[in-house]
């Protein structure tokens, strides 16, 4: 857990390899420059991926992260860093979406967080993960995620 924002983060501006697995993804925090703002920040992953820890196939994801920061904000590199360290990771649809959204929460401790999973079919099913820590701030203005039902992805 980082209990302080680095005043540098660590891999901005850096040549950062991939980490190889999300437990050893460093994620950077930096001060909230709206600090005492209410205010979403959404993140969208279009392409995410990991394995599926019984067949070892790949499974693939639209993740929509969307928060309203506390004294922090995540540093998009780093957090692009700790989604792509998924992509050797076995995990079922429900353990890594509520894990990545948990991890953010108790490490960014923001004033709420919901992310979206939305996976694409294996075996037919499509399955849409869904975690929030909370319900949203009263004032906060929280848009549809955006993404339609399996017919219309793509």
């Amino acid at each position: 857990m980082n209990d302080t924002p680095a005043t540098q983060p660590l891999h901005l501006g850096q040549q950062t390899p991939l980490p190889t697995s999300p437990d050893t993804a460093v994620l950077d925090y930096v001060p909230n420059p709206r600090e005492g703002s209410l205010y979403l920040v959404r993140f969208a992953a279009p392409e995410f991926t990991s394995l599926c820890p019984v067949t070892g196939q790949p499974d693939f994801a639209h993740l929509v992260i969307d928060y309203a920061p506390g004294a922090t904000i995540v540093e998009s590199k780093s957090l692009k860093l700790f989604l792509g360290s998924f992509r050797n990771h076995c995990g079922f649809h429900e353990d890594v979406t509520v894990g990545i959204g948990q991890r953010l929460f108790a490490e960014m401790a923001p004033k709420w967080l919901r992310i979206g999973g939305y996976w694409y079919p294996r075996g037919g099913i499509p399955i849409d993960v869904f975690w929030q820590s909370d319900a949203p701030p009263i004032g906060l203005w929280v848009p549809d995620q955006g993404v339609q039902g399996y017919r219309g992805r793509g």
